[in-house]
């Protein structure tokens, strides 16, 4: 879509706002969400996830790591990427941290179906819902992933027309 004369000297220095800044603010986005649903997991009963992330933990540790233990073991882990995330240091092995992490994540849905889908496969419960949201920070993470090198994975802005 074409943007009209008028307006395009506009569009362009919004569009290069954006891409100057958007994945600078995803990562501390992403960081937020990571630290703040971590924390929310050391205090028992504030975390919607609780239960559903204790019993796929347990499952995935075959009965070796209990409900508390697994939860302070969640927690801390999702406070160290949102932290890291945060920091904007340590990115490599902060995303390995997270891509572990959303792999774990989607597992209710292939561990408890009856939990996590009204009608399976196609409308989750609010559960499933809650887990399939996490897609999008999976996006965002490989959007900050890219950056890793140092380059900006965007192409370069386009330059206003002259005269």
């Amino acid at each position: 879509m074409t943007v009209p004369r008028a307006i395009e000297p506009l569009d362009i220095r919004i569009t290069g706002w954006m891409r100057k800044h958007g994945i600078p603010i995803t990562r501390i986005a992403l960081g937020i969400v990571f630290t703040w649903f971590g924390l929310l997991k050391f205090f028992p009963s504030l975390s919607p996830a609780e239960a559903l992330a204790s019993r796929t933990i347990e499952r995935l540790s075959f009965g070796h790591l209990g409900p508390p233990a697994s939860l302070y073991v969640l927690a801390s882990w999702e406070v160290l990427i949102g932290l890291g995330l945060l920091a904007g240091r340590f990115l490599r092995i902060t995303l390995f941290l997270l891509f572990v992490q959303m792999a774990g994540t989607m597992l209710p849905l292939v561990f408890f179906p009856a939990e996590t889908f009204a009608k399976f496969p196609y409308a989750p419960t609010l559960k499933g819902q809650y887990i399939i949201k996490n897609l999008v920070l999976l996006g965002a993470a490989l959007v900050v992933g890219a950056t890793v090198r140092g380059q900006n994975p965007l192409p370069p802005p386009p330059q206003p027309p002259p005269g």
